[in-house]
């Protein structure tokens, strides 16, 4: 009859089963797949992250995208409209206001021949922007658009303008550049003002070299 106590034999017990587990292929092959679980899911977790990164450098495009199919940011066409004959709408008149900037490189003077005009909805009208090149280089320019109130945009409409192309001045030259334009009558009734702002940017050394040999030889 044994004499170890009973403490003793449920310690051994235990120690037994644990040294079963630890040796048991069972465990060890649950080890294993929990393992290459975690892998997985690191796989899954790095996944993600790169598809978010993706997917924030692709905001970017995306955004312009929906902007300018809607014009929510502003920005208006920049295709020249057809003028179609539509009904002028004189029971108001919108005020559209001409704001000229230009960009910290560009040394041109750049302003519009009037703060202001105010037209009928469906009605043409034209405005002519100021240029001079006093620099002592050729310079070509491009202007960007854009409309305040943002959701304006979508009812400016121009039929031409000096944005839709590049403009060259050599030194010491001026020019008047001509917009014409028309709002049209869905305009929202709430909307009474309307504020064109035009910035001049000096792409001179991006554009084309075919642009800079006929600004040369004009």
């Amino acid at each position: 009859m044994s004499n170890q106590p009973e403490s003793e034999k449920g310690n051994a017990a235990a120690d037994s089963s644990s040294n079963d587990e630890l040796s048991s292929p069972i465990t060890h092959k649950t080890r294993a797949e929990l393992a290459a679980q975690n892998a997985k899911t690191v796989k899954k977790l790095v996944f993600v992250v790169v598809g978010m990164l993706g997917f924030s450098f692709a905001l970017v495009p995306l955004y312009d995208v929906f902007c300018d199919l809607t014009g929510l940011n502003g920005k208006p066409s920049d295709q020249a409209a057809i003028y179609e004959s539509v009904e002028i709408d004189t029971s108001r008149m919108v005020k559209v206001e001409f704001i000229t900037r230009t960009h910290s490189d560009m040394p041109w003077e750049f302003k519009a021949q009037v703060a202001d005009i105010r037209v009928h909805p469906g009605q043409m009208g034209e405005v002519e922007f100021y240029v001079r090149n006093p620099s002592d280089k050729d310079i070509i320019a491009q202007a960007i658009p854009s409309v305040s109130p943002g959701t304006a945009a979508l009812y400016i409409n121009k039929t031409e303008c000096f944005c839709f192309k590049h403009q060259p001045l050599k030194s010491g030259e001026e020019a008047l550049m001509p917009m014409k334009f028309y709002v049209d009558p869905q305009l929202p009734k709430n909307i009474t003002v309307l504020t064109l702002q035009y910035t001049l940017y000096d792409i001179s050394a991006r554009v084309q070299p075919a642009v800079v040999v006929a600004m040369n030889n004009s």
